[in-house]
């Protein structure tokens, strides 16, 4: 009985080792270089301690944040949302913003992002020492209203003030458009409205736009449909792709718009992440399945995936629960 044991456990842990080898030859992909009609590279956005975070109950301490962040920036990611300017009354999770921007160790060549929905959020940001700022709009009225308390006009105007401000700083500014797909409120959005608040963002200066299926209802089809439209308005090199995957779809729609061109992806460790304002909305597609299937595919992202799961694996203990990557899920095993 023991020799069966003791024998089985040799079969388990061979077969372990075989798995873990495979997985690493299969991200390396199968030619030297990207598929026909895919990016060759990929700039991968790590969203998790701001989007990721800021929808968690329990207050998560600030040196666990900055923990989280520091193992991040030592996986190559070239961007960090870090955290969020916003009054601590609407989002608590978000209040120890100075002390976790201020706390971190900023490595050199990494941009640390920030969300500044107005321009007391964006003075505090640059008080802070933030190299780059976001705002963040919505393709529906009514997400708008529920998300920041204004209208799609109203917040495009909050958003000009910003974005003076931070041009007179050399500050970058980044531009979100959430519900880009549909909305929990008015259901089906339209490709035309998407690309209408999007142009706004880049006739405002924003240098990248990341275009949001806040609610992850979105498949191929209908990213692509959006895409088509968005890319008359704004050119492709300028957007960027942001997943929930409520649905299971997050990847695929990914695929899908690396196929219309677009090369930046947002992403969150270990797929952290919800809304406050879009209930049932699941977390962020998780960037250990990004890297993976990008990889696999042969695009290069400069990243270190081992280093992205031991980090997911890091805020999940943190956060007492297993991570939501499928990846890091697979690899804990091996």
């Amino acid at each position: 009985m023991v020799v069966q044991t003791a024998s089985k456990s040799v079969c388990l842990m061979t077969a372990g080792r075989r798995l873990f080898n495979l997985s690493r030859q299969l991200t390396r992909g199968y030619t030297t270089g990207a598929w026909p009609g895919l990016p060759s590279f990929v700039k991968v956005v790590e969203v998790g301690p701001r989007d990721g975070l800021q929808n968690e109950k329990e207050i998560v301490s600030t040196e666990t944040k900055i923990k989280f962040i520091d193992l991040l920036s030592a996986s190559g990611l070239p961007v960090i949302e870090a955290t969020s300017f916003v009054s601590a009354k609407w989002v608590p999770q978000m209040g120890d913003h100075h002390e976790v921007l201020n706390g971190i160790h900023k490595k050199s060549g990494v941009t640390y992002s920030v969300l500044t929905p107005n321009v007391r959020g964006f003075n505090d940001a640059k008080a802070s020492g933030a190299s780059e700022v976001a705002v963040f709009g919505a393709a529906s009225e009514t997400f708008s209203q529920k998300n920041i308390n204004c209208s799609v006009d109203e917040s495009i105007s909050r958003f000009t003030e910003v974005s003076q401000a931070a041009k007179e700083a050399g500050i970058p500014v980044r531009g979100y458009v959430s519900c880009v797909v549909g909305c929990p409120y008015e259901g089906p959005v339209p490709p035309q409205k998407v690309a209408e608040v999007a142009k706004k963002l880049l006739d405002l200066g924003c240098h990248e736009i990341s275009l949001g299926d806040t609610i992850g209802v979105g498949t191929p089809a209908s990213i692509k449909a959006m895409l088509e439209e968005v890319k008359r308005a704004v050119p492709v090199e300028k957007l960027a792709i942001h997943c929930h995957n409520t649905y299971g779809q997050a990847l695929a729609n990914i695929f899908a718009a690396l196929q219309m061109g677009v090369s930046v992806v947002d992403s969150s460790a270990a797929g952290l992440g919800g809304c406050p304002y879009a209930k049932g909305a699941t977390g962020n597609v998780a960037t250990e399945d990004v890297l993976y299937m990008l990889h696999g595919l042969g695009i290069k992202t400069g990243v270190d995936l081992q280093k992205v799961i031991e980090a997911g694996a890091f805020i999940s203990k943190a956060l007492g629960r297993k991570t939501n990557s499928m990846v890091g899920q697979a690899k804990s095993h091996l």
